[in-house]
């Protein structure tokens, strides 16, 4: 019998009464975001709590997407939890199943009134944050998806046109090897992260099933399917550039990208959201394009899933009827289209509301900042299906790492493709089956 997830009970919360300025309703809010995104979160509150006169939003820098999930946790448990808290897209189905620890977004909208309507957002991206019905359970926020990104100066010094990049597989292996042979940069080929890229974004933009239960949205019992013929044929493709030099792997979690900004890779398997960091650093003409495909697998590529992180709404004994209300207030305010579209335009995170993406056209940003609409076509190619919706699997974070490993271990030469990948699958599905018994329990 396929096992239920549990739902937060909460009864029907009456209309709040409008405040005085001098009674405003005070939420607050924990994030991940510094540097430059840290900065629009706090004129995006600022400017929030400047437009209307009864909520003071407070916004607090909790660490890195980790680091607040465990401080959540232990906020929870002592009564104190924070209103909102962000957290990654691949803590999704940790929180979908935490219970009373939180009230869905489409039970904030139903209770306080606001609207919050899901169809306002990028199929991709309501999809990922929403139950297999439909349902949106936390708010989409900061949306980045994995595309190409490759240095122009590179491609002409290696008598390349750098207008053109590569659409399938085979084409890149062919032009990579052309950029080795010709010594045009120290590294064809990069990745800032081995699972995100040749493993979650690859199944999705293939139409395959990265795991079975429709990637965990159907039920928990979900297993892993990494190491189908496809799959494994892509990370023998990796392997083999290994070894022939023109794919360098730099590591985890984003370490790749060094490389790339500073010049000694020629392309970079990376995140839509370092154009901003690029724009800000890079000495050389750089372009985003499309991941390529494996004709082999499809004949024309689907939508691309994507990373970032959402808005979690949290309980707390006494929260208020009031504090409620104003927190789904925030929310509404953060889906006009201005709003999302100046996130966009200052991060270099993808407009994840239609009006929000129309308005950048409108405004003509699009044109100036060519390819920033490559993220957003990739995202909305094709049809969204089970396989491209994107991942409810419990314990992500250290499933990925397990690949990983596996992974590290056949470009060291210590195993094939086949068997890192079985090794992953086995390793894995030992996660999902603990996860499933601790929701069970």
């Amino acid at each position: 019998m396929q096992l239920r997830r549990r739902t937060l009970l909460g009864a029907t919360l009456a209309a709040p009464r409008i405040g005085r300025a001098a009674e405003r309703t005070k939420i607050t809010l924990w994030h991940a975001m510094a540097s430059t995104p840290g900065d629009e979160l706090a004129r995006l509150i600022a400017k929030f709590n400047t437009s209307q006169d009864s909520i003071r939003l407070t916004g607090l820098f909790k660490g890195v997407y980790k680091d607040l999930l465990t401080s959540v946790a232990a906020a929870w448990r002592a009564g104190e939890a924070p209103h909102i808290a962000q957290v990654f897209e691949v803590g999704t189905e940790t929180m979908m199943t935490a219970g009373p620890a939180i009230k869905p977004v489409w039970q904030l909208a139903q209770q306080t009134g606001v609207r919050l309507d899901p169809s306002l957002y990028v199929a991709a991206v309501r999809g990922y944050y929403s139950t297999a019905d439909g349902r949106l359970m936390s708010m989409p926020f900061n949306s980045s998806t994995s595309i190409c990104w490759y240095n122009k100066d590179v491609f002409e010094r290696a008598s390349l046109d750098p207008d053109a990049f590569p659409a399938t597989w085979p084409e890149l292996v062919t032009l990579v090897r052309t950029i080795r042979d010709k010594h045009a940069a120290q590294f064809p080929v990069i990745t800032s992260s081995v699972v995100w890229s040749h493993f979650e974004q690859f199944s999705a933009i293939h139409n395959l099933p990265y795991a079975t239960e429709a990637n965990g949205f159907k039920g928990l019992g979900a297993e892993l399917r990494i190491n189908s013929p496809a799959h494994v044929r892509n990370l023998a493709r990796l392997l083999d550039m290994n070894k022939e030099g023109t794919f360098h792997y730099t590591g985890r979690d984003g370490s790749g990208d060094g490389a790339f900004i500073s010049g000694q890779a020629a392309i970079d398997f990376s995140s839509s959201a370092l154009r901003g960091t690029l724009a800000d650093g890079a000495k050389f003409h750089w372009a985003p394009a499309f991941l390529p495909y494996d004709p082999e697998v499809i004949r024309r590529p689907i939508n691309s899933v994507i990373g970032g992180a959402s808005f979690w709404v949290l309980t707390a004994p006494k929260r208020s009827a009031a504090e409620y209300h104003a927190v789904a207030e925030f929310f509404r305010f953060l889906a006009e289209p201005v709003n999302d579209a100046e996130w966009s335009e200052v991060t270099g995170y993808v407009p994840i509301t239609h009006a929000g993406f129309e308005l950048a056209q409108k405004q003509g940003w699009l044109d100036k900042n060519p390819g920033a609409d490559i993220p957003i076509r990739q995202l909305n190619r094709g049809h969204v299906t089970d396989n491209s919706r994107g991942f409810h699997l419990g314990r992500m974070p250290e499933i990925r790492t397990i690949i990983e490993e596996e992974c590290e271990k056949a470009l060291a030469g210590q195993q094939g493709a086949q068997a890192a990948l079985d090794s992953a699958v086995e390793r894995g599905n030992k996660v999902l089956r603990d996860f499933q018994r601790s929701v069970r329990t």
